[in-house]
């Protein structure tokens, strides 16, 4: 398989009222309930679907120096000026439009994906590497919570 390119959201993992995981689309994330916010608080939904927009707005590009970028969608409202002023000023990155995180790196092992999330630490007092493979055998890629599938 051909890693490289453009991932988009497929779907988001939340919780079923038996606490199973359950995979939304990104329509029917954007539509989910909010369990964790007052829905009478106008102001609170608001940015919750704010905050939603620009989660289902997530890419991934896989480039072929070994690089692997998470882009993230301009926030609603910044106007075009607002946007390069902040380029300029080396507060964000862009890449096709969209804000680019810190690249990360990957790699082939055996033929399979890995990639370095950059995220260190301990499980059962045993150090556990960054290095992670996040396609699983339906193709998909996944990270944190989120499943991409790669554009043709």
């Amino acid at each position: 398989m051909n890693y490289t390119g453009k991932w988009t959201l497929h779907s988001v993992m939340v919780f079923d009222d038996d606490n199973m995981p359950l995979y939304l689309t990104p329509e029917e994330y954007l539509n989910s309930p909010m369990p964790y916010i007052d829905e009478t608080d106008e102001e609170a939904v608001a940015d919750e679907m704010k905050e939603r927009r620009g989660m289902i707005g997530t890419l991934i590009k896989i480039c072929e120096d070994g690089k692997l970028y998470m882009l993230s969608p301009l926030p609603e409202g910044v106007s075009q000026e607002e946007v390069d002023k902040a380029v300029k000023a080396g507060i964000i990155k862009l890449i096709d439009g969209a804000i680019a995180d810190e690249p990360m790196n990957w790699e082939l092992r055996d033929g399979e994906f890995w990639f370095d999330t950059g995220i260190e630490g301990e499980v059962y007092d045993e150090e556990v590497s960054s290095w992670v493979k996040p396609i699983d055998e339906n193709g998909f890629f996944n990270f944190m919570n989120f499943r991409f599938i790669k554009e043709d």
